[in-house]
């Protein structure tokens, strides 16, 4: 029974529609607006639909550890073997962007010709594209291809910003692929109308040829189970930002499920069929080192870190930079290693046989040091004065040196009685590197014994020692 008559529903049956959702429903009546993917349907394969969502800019796993998970070339080749055996519709709940600077845009972007090489049918517009704005959305998507979709997000003169549907025929099914955001992301010029009523007016335009519909959801967790208990018409409804995945849940009808996290979870659902179960089953499967890189999202990366190296982003071209404030303590300043080897030396030598002093060459090795979200940790003061401005025109800042513990100290190094700004030995300090992400075994006494250095002392660590 396909969903055009479950329950005695029609899609088209509804009376009671306000003036602005005729004319939706109008516009998507015609296949121009329905985005028709009519691809060569095999019926004698299971259809499966994998989603994405919350990649939150992370083209590849985030952090610096070898047990990450995530990643376009991973994705891509999981949906590649998934293709092996069945017909496969990709789909991704939104949420791709991590901000909006520049260096954040051209993330994107990447993010977006990647789905586009991996065949993604349909990407919702989540909270962090619609903060992108209007204008720079659709010309993103002319020019990436990236198949935006969303029923309730328009311009600030009511204009759709992508079609409201995708209808896509795979395994002898059509699948309409909806989008829709919570309106708390309202933002700038973009308006966000009720999600629950712009769902309902479009299932009026849902062909009774349809088998499926799928609702991409940007929604908070307590959104998505109201939702879902109230659209019968809607057999999975796919959402985010949950925090932690929510494997495949049934709310009598419809299944709900949320693949998030930085881009480390899809959800895998397979349609029912004949001699098996009625219902859409699926679960979350993990983005880990189980799957290899794709050789051509390797390449997309690669592009990107390209564009990154020709533009030489400073750190205010990014999210990365610090906020300073107005009046900055005499001698807050980068002064660089050299100047704290003069007086410490011993300190100096126990600093270079540590693996702080490699971290720009373990940088080089994977070809990222051309990359902001890298620099920021593998460099000296990324951001603050006299410290990390790029590459090219702060070359001497490259690295931890002493001041990435210490903090600017040109004062220190004019005065010995000028204090360094940072107790480097507090623990809440290197945590600014040192997190879950990149240091997932972070002990402070541990990782403190293998660099420790100068007197050995253990004040306060709100208050700098004697010696510094």
């Amino acid at each position: 029974m396909g969903p055009g008559v479950r329950h005695g529903l029609t899609y088209g049956n509804r009376k009671v529609m306000t003036e602005r959702f005729e004319l939706l429903a109008t516009m998507l009546a015609t296949a121009a607006l329905c985005g028709c993917d009519n691809r060569v349907a095999d019926t004698q394969r299971p259809l499966v639909v994998a989603v994405s969502g919350d990649t939150d800019g992370r083209i590849v796993p985030c952090g610096c550890a070898a047990n990450q998970s995530g990643g376009l070339p991973r994705r891509a080749t999981y949906i590649e073997q998934l293709r092996e055996d069945n017909e496969v519709i990709a789909a991704d709940v939104g949420g791709a962007p991590s901000g909006n600077s520049l260096y954040q845009r051209l993330k994107f972007e990447a993010i977006a010709r990647g789905e586009v090489a991996m065949h993604v049918d349909a990407h919702n517009i989540g909270a962090a594209e619609a903060a992108l704005g209007a204008e720079y959305l659709r010309k993103m998507a002319k020019e990436t291809g990236l198949p935006l979709v969303s029923a309730n997000v328009v311009d600030a003169e009511g204009q759709r910003l992508a079609e409201p549907m995708r209808i896509v025929e795979a395994a002898g099914r059509k699948v309409a692929l909806l989008g829709v955001l919570s309106e708390s992301f309202a933002s700038g010029d973009v308006q966000v109308l009720p999600p629950h009523q712009a769902i309902l007016d479009a299932l009026d335009a849902v062909p009774e040829t349809c088998d499926s519909v799928v609702v991409l959801a940007y929604l908070g967790e307590d959104e998505l189970i109201e939702l879902a208990g109230t659209l019968p018409e809607v057999d999975l409804l796919l959402g985010g930002p949950t925090g932690q995945p929510i494997p495949p849940k049934r709310f009598g009808p419809t299944v709900l499920a949320s693949a998030t996290k930085e881009g480390k979870f899809i959800v895998e659902l397979f349609a029912p069929s004949a001699g098996n179960s009625q219902h859409w089953e699926g679960r979350i499967v993990e983005m880990g080192e189980k799957f290899e890189d794709d050789s051509r999202q390797l390449e997309n990366v690669r592009q990107f870190y390209a564009e990154l190296a020709r533009r030489d982003l400073t750190p205010q071209q990014t999210s990365f930079a610090a906020a300073l404030p107005r009046e900055l303590p005499k001698g807050y300043s980068v002064a660089g290693s050299e100047s704290c080897r003069r007086c410490h030396e011993q300190e100096y030598l126990a600093f270079e046989a540590s693996k702080h002093a490699a971290a720009w060459t373990s940088l080089q090795n994977k070809g990222a040091q051309v990359d902001p979200d890298c620099q920021r940790c593998h460099t000296t003061g990324y951001g603050l004065p006299g410290g990390f401005q790029s590459i090219g025109r702060s070359p001497r800042r490259v690295g931890v040196g002493c001041e990435s513990c210490h903090g600017p100290s040109k004062g220190h190094a004019e005065d010995p009685l000028t204090h360094t700004t940072h107790y480097a030995a507090a623990a809440n300090h290197c945590t600014g590197c040192h997190d879950r992400e990149n240091s997932p075994k972070f002990d402070h006494d541990t990782y403190w014994s293998s660099i420790s250095h100068g007197r050995q002392t253990t004040p306060d660590q709100n208050e700098p020692s004697e010696e510094e």
